[in-house]
């Protein structure tokens, strides 16, 4: 029986229609409440930090932003939130590292906690790994509705964990306008920012 062979161009055609249909399987991409606050984490730290890097502000924790990604991972999976949005969060919040008078960089703050309107001062942390896992415990706080200070999986650094009301934001879509922040585009700015971290990524394969 004699089998017709396809043109080597449209074999192409049908692999690289095939690896898109496949990437945008796999990419996280947001749904009416935007993407979800808690997940797995889609890139690595050394991603995070390179596409950090390639912003090139100038801006720095106290200490690497290597070090700084890799806590975002590692206390992300810890409580089940997504890390690499955490991440994208931070800097945001923090103008990519540069900071403010009022979150200075030894606050070690990365996500504006007691920055509250009219206020003068936000909430300060003795490390960068503390900083980062008081955000985390905030961020499962507005996501997770089942949440209470002896289901998380680390002790509770978050200063503001019982004034939040659980489980109301269980996707980055439902931040901003006063949720997380009084700013009505702050979920389009996440995931702008988000949008750009996978792209560095996909460029830039692990």
């Amino acid at each position: 029986m004699r089998t017709t062979r396809r043109p080597r161009t449209l074999l192409i055609a049908l692999g690289l229609a095939a690896a898109v249909t496949l990437a945008a399987c796999q990419a996280p991409s947001p749904g009416t409440n935007g993407r979800p606050v808690m997940g797995t984490s889609n890139v690595t730290a050394a991603q995070m930090a390179g596409w950090f890097n390639s912003k090139g502000t100038g801006g720095s924790a106290t200490v690497p932003v290597e070090q700084l990604a890799q806590n975002f991972l590692d206390e992300g999976t810890a409580e089940g939130v997504a890390g690499d949005l955490a991440f994208v969060q931070a800097m945001l919040e923090t103008g990519l590292l540069r900071f403010s008078a009022r979150m200075p960089r030894q606050n070690n703050n990365f996500s504006g906690i007691g920055a509250v309107d009219n206020g003068s001062g936000s909430a300060a942390f003795p490390t960068a790994e503390l900083g980062v896992r008081a955000q985390i415990q905030h961020l499962r706080a507005y996501a997770d509705p089942t949440v209470n200070v002896f289901t998380l999986n680390r002790p509770l650094v978050d200063p503001r964990f019982d004034l939040v009301g659980k489980g109301v934001a269980p996707g980055w879509g439902d931040f901003g306008g006063g949720v997380w922040a009084s700013d009505p585009g702050y979920s389009s700015r996440i995931h702008q920012l988000y949008d750009g971290l996978l792209a560095w990524a996909a460029a830039h394969p692990a």
